[in-house]
């Protein structure tokens, strides 16, 4: 049985200091439940109390190539030695920017940033300044980072379908109620409704935020034919697409789910894989629009183009360009969801999988969902509890079930062998103490 003993006991130190005891609302799990962390190498993480975990968290996507890895953190010591952070720019800005053009055709002019939710606001203040207009729309169950503008979200949980459409509310108390007049939403994967909103507020709307896998939505994703539809209604009513590619970002392919989808983004983001853990993020996008930036529109940062970020960044990138990681992480990601559906489907337990094999949700139903709508559809009371076995047995898997699995090249065979054996335990306990809804009933 895992042991929490120093968590609790460092907890009941931090929340005496630190709001909720921690630095991030998201790492707050309960007063018993808190995990603190020690260490993390390659793709296993280790807990104050020396509890060892194999993460498919990876701090939500960041540890591409797993924790610690040397040929980033050897990259990142070099970048200590240039000094860190000048109010000047360094050689490595267009080093890494020239990078990010190559593999990203949209990317004809780079900005860096510090965090995924800084590139999403600079993004929408050059929509805003090139459009000459001040609203955008956030597709339902999108996640675009913690600021005002993008903190309201519709209320699916809560939602009747015979009273309408889901309630527009406030992610947090404090954003300002003046920023839900910027705010439109609609369905993933439903172009007529992304249609019927710029006809009734397309001379309001500057931006179309869209993450074509949601990175915190369960990996739900967007249709190939959705992504091209969207793309000409953004042409149609002047509005530019920006695609936040804060997580598939150099993990679902070289150049990102634009090069899935065949889509070119006029503005696009990115962060968390770029550089392996080290913060770092990047706004870019079409030359003209991006030229706003110094002719009228304000971005920078006092730790903007840090050196140990970009030469860690410029390594990561390097090793995303140039070697096979990215098919090897697929690789590990498609082996472990053909493992889970064999012990799934042994006990006859409906599910299905949504994303990319790098970054997928696991649903209790049949069928993926097409949208967050669809996501009430799955038996997700069943994936939290088996959420909290896997915890306990030493998987780190997000007990949300709206939070991806990630994959690292660091997970390897051993890794695989003992999540499968983790993962039947686990599901045996599960369905001792709570059967699934969705379990599959013997019509032979």
């Amino acid at each position: 049985m895992r042991s929490l003993v120093k968590s609790n006991q460092q907890f009941r130190k931090a929340i005496t200091k630190l709001p909720l005891g921690v630095s991030s609302n998201f790492r707050y799990w309960g007063d018993e439940k808190t995990i603190y962390a020690k260490r993390g190498k390659g793709a296993r993480l280790w807990d104050i109390d020396d509890n060892e975990y194999i993460d498919y968290r990876l701090a939500y996507g960041p540890a591409i190539l797993g924790y610690a890895d040397p040929r980033v953190d050897e990259a990142a010591r070099a970048g200590m030695e240039i000094g860190g952070v000048f109010a000047l720019a360094t050689e490595l800005e267009y080093l890494v920017a020239s990078r990010i053009s190559k593999m990203v055709p949209a990317a004809e002019l780079v900005r860096f940033s510090n965090s995924g939710t800084e590139a999403v606001m600079a993004a929408l203040r050059v929509a805003r300044a090139y459009t000459g207009k001040d609203g955008h729309i956030v597709l339902e169950g999108g996640y675009h980072g913690v600021f005002n503008e993008v903190l309201w979200y519709a209320d699916v949980e809560e939602w009747e379908p015979a009273n309408g459409e889901p309630e527009v509310l406030a992610y947090s108390e404090g954003v300002p109620a003046i920023t839900r007049r910027l705010f439109h939403s609609a369905p993933l994967n439903d172009a007529n409704a992304i249609e019927d909103v710029f006809k009734k507020h397309a001379d309001r709307i500057g931006a179309f935020l869209i993450e074509p896998i949601m990175g915190n939505c369960c990996g739900i994703a967007a249709t190939q034919q959705y992504m091209k539809d969207v793309r000409g209604l953004c042409d149609r009513h002047d509005v530019l697409m920006i695609i936040d590619e804060v997580k598939t970002g150099f993990r679902v392919a070289k150049g990102g789910a634009q090069q899935l989808y065949g889509v070119k983004a006029d503005l696009c983001t990115f962060a968390k894989a770029m550089g392996n853990g080290y913060p770092i993020s990047v706004v870019a996008g079409r030359e003209d629009a991006m030229r706003c930036i110094g002719d009228g529109v304000v971005h920078g940062g006092t730790f903007t183009g840090h050196s140990v970020s970009l030469a860690a960044a410029n390594k990561t990138l390097e090793i995303l360009d140039e070697t096979d990681a990215l098919e090897k992480i697929e690789r590990y990601g498609k082996s472990l969801q053909q493992g889970l559906s064999r012990i799934l489907n042994a006990r006859g337990i409906r599910h299905s999988f949504a994303g990319h094999p790098s970054m997928s949700g696991l649903f209790f139903n049949e069928v993926a969902p097409k949208d967050y709508r669809a996501w009430l559809d799955s038996d997700y009371e069943f994936y939290d509890n088996l959420a909290q076995e896997l915890l306990e047995l030493g998987i780190l898997v997000e007990p949300d079930s709206r939070e991806p699995w990630f994959m690292c090249e660091a997970h390897d065979v051993k890794c695989l062998a003992e999540t499968l054996d983790k993962f039947e335990r686990a599901v045996d306990i599960t369905l001792k103490k709570l059967p699934p809804v969705s379990k599959q009933t013997n019509t032979g």
